[in-house]
């Protein structure tokens, strides 16, 4: 048992990013293509922040070409590069999960100020 929590307390990240449901954040992810690697932007809503320790995730949500798209991230995961708070979203949910069925203007979170 003591491998394991050393194991995990290696892969934690020295310096988390700070992410609250409701925040637009643009999460820089790192993508291998064969031999290469770039890093893919992802910018959206954050919509469910799920665990703790080493397997805590946060789901962002964006609607792009009119199709809602949702991906979760790893917090400690050695591919998410860093993750950038463009804005600081006011909720009252800690999951925003009814954003599903909203279209348009009806699906903006209004900004703490």
């Amino acid at each position: 048992m003591d491998l394991i929590k050393a194991f995990t307390n290696e892969q934690l990240k020295k310096e988390l990013p700070v992410v609250n449901v409701g925040d637009t954040v643009r999460v820089h992810n790192k993508i291998k293509e064969g031999t290469r690697e770039r890093i893919q932007l992802f910018e959206g809503t954050v919509i469910a922040k799920h665990g703790g320790g080493i397997s805590e995730t946060f789901t962002v949500r964006r609607v792009a070409y009119g199709v809602g798209v949702e991906k979760t991230f790893p917090i400690h995961s050695p591919n998410v590069e860093k993750v950038e708070t463009i804005r600081h979203g006011k909720v009252r949910r800690a999951k925003l999960y009814y954003l599903r069925d909203r279209v348009g203007k009806a699906s903006k979170v209004k900004e703490r100020i």
